[in-house]
């Protein structure tokens, strides 16, 4: 029997930096409708959980998850670990690949590879990512994991920062115990930020969407590299935005 691949969506309409950021209008449809859009397109992915909180200002989050065609599990704002190890055991994941609804360029074919690195090493890796050793952009951020090792973590991690980041403990607070394996890219792109947590953030998205017409098509992540870094001008929009990075430590 084949292990089932669940990927969740982590969406809350709360963010504090950019409140309602993640149903933002984005080529005439919600941001996280077009993330869903083209995570849908990931072939080594069975099943899309969005897991959000059972605040009252998260239902539109519900409501626009169930009209893209999506599970919804709602659990804890602050303890999102909580959550997500929730949304795993109701859809009953062997693999769990986690992202956040900030990125509306996320590519599914790096998510799939990153899927795919997991699994092809069951045998000695419990936890692959492309934000270890960045390469790819911020904002085509994956993880994924066997669901062994978020329960695991979910029993063991006790800080407030490793329950709300869901996978700091991990890389971060006892990589010691975790074998974990980094997905790299040929080219370094990792000085581009196509996350959204501003409203900088979002008009540079917005901006490459609609050069690209991406509200109606899917391209490669590189051939947005591409466009991107002929345009300087669209990277100027968020120069100026820093970006948050959880402490590290490696084993």
């Amino acid at each position: 029997m084949s292990i089932k691949r669940v990927l969740i969506i982590q969406a809350r309409m709360g963010s504090t930096r950019l409140p309602g950021k993640v149903l933002m209008d984005l080529a005439g449809r919600p941001m996280l409708a077009q993330q869903i859009r083209r995570l849908k397109q990931c072939t080594k992915v069975d099943r899309i959980v969005v897991a959000t909180t059972t605040n009252t200002i998260d239902e539109p989050v519900v409501h626009l998850s169930q009209q893209e065609g999506v599970e919804v599990f709602r659990g804890s704002e602050d303890d999102v670990l909580a959550r997500f190890a929730g949304a795993a055991r109701m859809s009953q994941a062997g693999v769990v690949v986690r992202v956040t609804a900030d990125c509306p360029l996320i590519d599914p074919e790096v998510t799939d590879r990153v899927i795919s690195e997991l699994v092809e090493h069951s045998h000695d890796c419990d936890y692959t990512s492309n934000v270890l050793q960045r390469t790819y952009p911020h904002g085509l951020d994956v993880e994924a994991f066997f669901m062994e090792t978020l329960l695991r973590v979910d029993r063991m991690a006790r800080s407030k920062l490793a329950r709300e980041h869901v996978t700091l403990f991990v890389y971060s607070e006892r990589p010691d115990l975790f074998l974990c394996r980094s997905v790299l890219d040929c080219n370094d792109n990792s000085d581009l930020r196509w996350t959204v947590d501003t409203a900088e953030d979002i008009r540079l998205v917005r901006a490459v969407y609609e050069a690209l017409g991406l509200g109606a098509r899917s391209l490669t992540y590189q051939e947005i590299v591409s466009f991107v870094r002929a345009h300087p001008e669209l990277m100027r929009i968020n120069a100026g935005v820093k970006t948050w990075q959880p402490p590290r430590k490696t084993p």
